[in-house]
Formats: C-alpha cells, structure tokens, sequence
C-alpha cells in the first residue's frame, strides 16, 4: 500500500549542495550546531558596542531572510539576530523530525541558553509568532519584551483564503501538490506567494523578487523542503486544538513580557479581527493596526514596525521581567500527536 507521507529526508550529511543563501550588506550568516539541531543565525553588526540583543523568528515557509527589512531600522537600539528554524532557509532538519510548535520552541530556547544571550527582544511573524509567545509564557527570564507580527494564534473561524495553507498538514496533501504544480516556475510560485502574504504585491521591489525567485529556485532543490512545510503545518495545526495550560491562547495570558502586538488589514492568513482578541489576552499589550498590510507586515511596512518597537522600547526601558519556571519548554500533552 502507498504511503501518502513524504518520503525519507536524507540525513543533514549527506544532503546535496545548493546555492548559496542570499546575505544583504551589513549582514553575516553562521552557523551553530546544538544538541539534535543546526541552527543558521543571520545577524548585523550594531552602530555601537552594549546595545541589548533582539531576536527574529520567521513564519512558516519563510527564513531568516524575512526581517532583512526590519533589522537595518534598528542597528541603533538593538543588536539584532534572525534565525533560521530547523528545516528553513539554511537550517537543516531537525535529528528527530519534529516540526511542532514546541519542537521549534525548543530550538530558540537552546540558542539563546546556549549563546548566553538572553533576556532578548523576540520578534515573531506567523508561526514565529507562536513559537515566540511559546518561548515567553514558559521562559520569560528570557524576553524583555515581544513583537509579534500576525502571530498564528488558534481561531475558530478561519478565513477561508487560509484553508489551503493549513490543508498541507493532511497526509497525502503535500504529495498531490507536488504532482499538480511539477511545471510551476519559481517565478510562478513567488508570484503566488506575494499575493498570498502581501497586502499589496506591488510593494515588493523588482530586486526582492528577483531575490525571492532564486531563495525559491534554492529551496526546491532540498529533498526536505516539502516535508519540513508539511510538518510544520501540522504543527500549527495541533497547536490550535491543545486546550488547557499548553494552549496558546493560555500561554499567552501568561506572557509577563511587555507586547507589541502588529496586524495587517488585508492579512489573508491570520484574521485582522483577531487583534482586538490578542490585546486583551496579552496582559501588557499594545495594538498596532495597519489597515493596508498583509501577513508580513515587518517586510512590506517595516518603518511603521521599526516605529512602533521604538515606542515600545522608549516607553518600558527596563529589564526583563519573571524568573524561570521549570526549566524546559512545554510539550504538547502526551496523548496530542504533534508534526514529528
């Protein structure tokens, strides 16, 4: 009998060579080897010496590339670092093929345990934004504040533009696609993707999407790439039914870590009317709205985002709030299948 799931990702060893990723100036790539996981870290030098640390976290299908926008605006009040989640941009899978939400948590955590970096400024976009509120309910002696930019929080009427995106995470789905989109171009598949995320497409630059065109040509040639998606999507998608203390919208209540909160009017993924849900859950919130953005705001409006963290840093100026709780990042429970 067939199986409908992808088929075994070759260990990171013996992955095939592909191009280089895309490095804008100012920027440097490294990479950091922990345990079970490689992690890629773009990072920018900061106009001066002692400026706090700000960490990026993409969304899914994305990378590190995606706040190359953002983090210029800010070299002169933080120190920023994005990274590229384990199966994204330049990362390699995972060792144990877990693509949950907590998996990816986990991840972030063991950087910022590992770099000695922390309490940081955690950014997050999408799926970033539920690994990020993830990482500040259950590590808070970590964050000193958080932005989070059309954060995949769990609703119960999902938009219907949304759908397709979360279809991937059924077995099977991936593979069909990949059958019925074998002749699409790169160029095609950007095209589709900016009309997806952006509010208004035409924002993007001929050289960013001429840039996208070849991240796309990249990525396609990973044996991983469809399956890291088809995991993740999963993951997102039994992060939105753990109910109790794991869900997130119960974690986000326990965020201590002052919030900027940023949603786009035309986002087709996250629904704009969640806005007003996630200021009231986030005790100490600020609401940014852009009525003309999409999903990833941070790359289609990032001067309003760049704004908006200044005022937010101006206006707490203080050090991390919280301890350390327990010690580790909360799984699903234990009877919830999660993306491995």
């Amino acid at each position: 009998m067939p199986s409908t799931e992808p088929p075994p990702v070759p260990p990171a060893t013996v992955l095939p060579k592909v191009a280089a990723v895309k490095v804008a100036d100012g920027e440097r790539l490294r990479s950091v080897r922990l345990p079970g996981i490689s992690l890629t870290v773009r990072s920018r030098r900061p106009a001066r010496e002692g400026l706090p640390p700000a960490l990026y976290v993409h969304g899914l299908g994305g990378s590190s590339q995606n706040w190359s926008a953002l983090m210029p605006l800010l070299d002169d009040v933080v120190h920023s670092e994005a990274v590229d989640l384990p199966g994204f941009g330049d990362s390699p899978p995972p060792d144990d093929g877990d693509y949950s939400v907590s998996a990816h948590a986990r991840a972030v955590v063991r950087h910022l345990d590992a770099s000695g970096r922390g309490p940081v400024h955690l950014f997050g976009n999408s799926l970033g934004g539920a690994v990020a509120t993830r990482v500040a309910a259950v590590r808070p002696d970590l964050v000193r504040t958080l932005t989070l930019v059309s954060p995949a929080l769990p609703e119960i009427r999902v938009q219907r533009s949304a759908v397709p995106t979360g279809l991937l995470a059924l077995p099977g789905v991936v593979s069909l696609f990949t059958r019925l989109t074998r002749e699409w171009t790169a160029e095609q598949r950007v095209r589709g993707v900016t009309a997806l995320c952006y509010g208004d497409p035409a924002r993007v630059s001929p050289e960013g999407f001429r840039n996208a065109v070849e991240e796309m040509e990249r990525r396609l040639q990973l044996p991983y790439f469809w399956d890291a998606m088809a995991r993740s999507a999963r993951g997102i998608v039994n992060a939105y039914t753990v109910g109790g203390q794991h869900g997130l919208w119960r974690q986000a209540e326990r965020v201590l870590a002052p919030t900027l909160l940023v949603y786009g009017g035309r986002d087709q993924l996250v629904g704009y009317r969640m806005a007003q849900r996630a200021a009231r859950a986030f005790r100490d919130s600020r609401l940014l709205t852009l009525p003309d953005a999409g999903h990833v705001a941070m790359m289609e409006y990032p001067e309003a985002v760049a704004t908006a963290f200044r005022e937010l840093l101006a206006d707490t100026g203080k050090p991390a709030v919280g301890a350390r709780t327990d010690g580790a990042v909360d799984d699903e429970p234990a009877n919830q299948t999660t993306g491995g």
